[in-house]
């Protein structure tokens, strides 16, 4: 968030500094690509502060017995952490896939308990276990 922020600065900064030259129509380019710019970084800002919020809901300290916000679910193949899309993480030699619950495994693992099965993608998986 704060790389993102300090795009938009430097965009803002960019567009007060532009000054007329005597390219007018390379200046307003110039000035419509700079505003577009801005708008895709603030753009990414709200997604960013979406995830954040909704990182800041997640209760890492409960016990979960089911697939939703927060859980882990090991399956035979992954372990999948419920929360926002962020990849895949490392923690102890172990790959981790971070996913939103509206991703549609995130979907999928929604309400889940261990020993239930599902189809992603034509293969059958089974949960083995929920924390």
């Amino acid at each position: 968030m704060s790389r993102i922020s300090k795009q938009i600065q430097e965009v803002q900064e960019s567009l007060t500094s532009e000054t007329k030259s005597s390219a007018g129509d390379k200046h307003e380019t110039g000035r419509a690509m700079l505003q577009l710019e801005r708008e895709k970084l603030g753009n990414q800002l709200a997604e960013c502060e979406k995830m954040q919020e909704l990182l800041h809901r997640v209760q890492l300290d409960s016990l979960n017995s089911m697939g939703g916000l927060g859980a882990l679910v090991e399956t035979e193949d992954r372990y999948y952490f419920i929360a926002i899309s962020a990849g895949a993480i490392t923690t102890e030699g172990l790959p981790i896939y971070c996913i939103s619950p509206a991703t549609p495994i995130g979907k999928l693992l929604l309400g889940k308990t261990t020993g239930e099965s599902f189809l992603f993608n034509g293969n059958a998986f089974s949960v083995l276990s929920i924390s």
